[in-house]
């Protein structure tokens, strides 16, 4: 089988981008069993709960839903396991750091094979306030309709 290239999306976490400030955005390598890169081969995970939690200078993965494989057998994994992260030193340290100083929360934005090696894009993130959240989207329907505007004023329709 050729090998992979490129970047095959799996699970987004769109509802992380809705409840929180993005401030910065990490890719991590994930440590997983055999069953699971064959699940999240078949497309099934689901980022919604999950978090990361940095526990004696090692970055953990919780929440996330991977379902167990189809063909497993006793050897599947459970579905809500906690999972290493691989990140550099320096990028463990620096997010710990941020994380307890400014009372941050590290989010998982997005699951995806990189070349034929599962990561998962990780971000420390504010969270936001519910009128934060009605402002963002006024301003996303604004600008839609403003576009939208445009788009008709172009083709040669007027309001």
């Amino acid at each position: 089988m050729a090998k992979e290239q490129g970047r095959k999306l799996i699970a987004q976490n769109k509802k992380a981008r809705h409840d929180y400030h993005i401030e910065d955005t990490y890719e991590a390598g994930l440590v997983l069993q055999g069953t699971e890169v064959k699940s999240l081969r078949q497309g099934r995970a689901s980022l919604v709960d999950g978090f990361v939690d940095i526990d004696r200078g090692e970055a953990w993965l919780h929440g996330v839903h991977i379902p167990e494989y189809s063909q497993g057998t006793w050897t599947n994994h459970a579905a809500r396991r906690k999972r290493k992260l691989l990140l550099n030193r320096d990028e463990i340290d620096k997010i710990e750091r941020r994380v307890n100083e400014k009372g941050l929360t590290v989010v998982p934005l997005a699951l995806y094979f990189k070349d034929g090696r599962a990561k998962v894009e990780i971000a420390l993130a504010k969270g936001k306030k519910s009128w934060d959240k009605r402002a963002a989207l006024a301003e996303r329907q604004a600008n839609r309709e403003t576009e939208q505007a445009v788009g008709r004023r172009l083709k040669g329709m007027h309001d």
